[in-house]
This record gives structure tokens, C-alpha cells and sequence, in this order.
């Protein structure tokens, strides 16, 4: 007996397909001031898989994930005292909405990044690509 898989269909594979058109809307976004214990408050009480940083000036500063928040599940006085910029997370360069999809679903890939903010063109968020 032979049996054929079937691919489900990837936004990647249609090669006019832009990241405008398969971007969401990011739904849970925190500035680069807050602190550590806050931000994993806020990631662990939403069930979000991660949050976009912005800075002081609106702009996008990464992604976090829950994953660079392990080291700080521990709850020290560190945590309280470190903001989330000083903690290494995914940053720059972002996606933009005329990239192509096939090219950033590739870049992800070879980041592996699950998930990827998506900037206008002066930094802002406008977008969050998940493959």
C-alpha cells in the first residue's frame, strides 16, 4: 500500500504572498523599562508565548519569550531591580510588510525564531509573523 503525504499549505509557498498580507496583529506588547518579575507576570497571568518590547519612544525592541525569562523564575531581588532591556532577547532586524513571506518565513527558519515583529519604516510596530 502507498501512501502520499499531503504538505498543508505555507505562506511561504505562493512567491507574490507579502508579510502584510500573513502578519496578525501583536497582542501583547511591554516597554523596555519594565522589570523582569513584572514581565513574567504579565507573560505567565496571559498565557502569551511572548510579548514585543518597545522602547521609550514607541518603537520595537525585540521580542521576548518566556524562555529568556527562565533564568529569573527563581524571584530574587535581581528581578525586581532589572528592567527588561538588560536581559537578552530577540532584537533587530525585523520584518517589514513588503518583504516577501517565502524570504522571511526562510530567515526565520534560519534564526529560529517562531515568531518575528514586523516594523514600519520608522521601527514601529505593525505586525507580529508567526510560522
Amino acid at each position: 500500500m502507498t501512501m502520499a503525504l499531503e504538505h498543508p499549505a505555507d505562506f511561504a509557498a505562493d512567491s507574490a504572498t507579502t508579510v502584510g498580507d500573513v502578519m496578525t496583529r501583536p497582542e501583547l506588547q511591554i516597554s523596555d523599562d519594565v522589570m523582569v518579575d513584572t514581565a513574567l507576570d504579565i507573560l505567565l497571568s496571559s498565557g502569551a508565548p511572548h510579548a514585543l518590547v518597545r522602547d521609550d519612544e514607541g518603537r520595537c525592541a525585540g521580542l521576548l519569550t518566556r524562555m529568556h525569562l527562565a533564568p529569573f523564575r527563581a524571584r530574587s531581588w535581581y528581578t525586581e531591580r532589572t528592567p527588561v532591556r538588560a536581559v537578552k532577547h530577540d532584537r533587530a532586524p525585523f520584518a517589514t510588510a513588503g518583504m516577501p513571506a517565502a524570504a522571511a518565513a526562510a530567515t526565520m527558519r534560519s534564526r529560529g525564531l517562531d515568531a518575528w515583529p514586523v516594523v514600519d519604516d520608522d521601527g514601529h510596530v505593525i505586525g507580529l509573523l508567526s510560522l
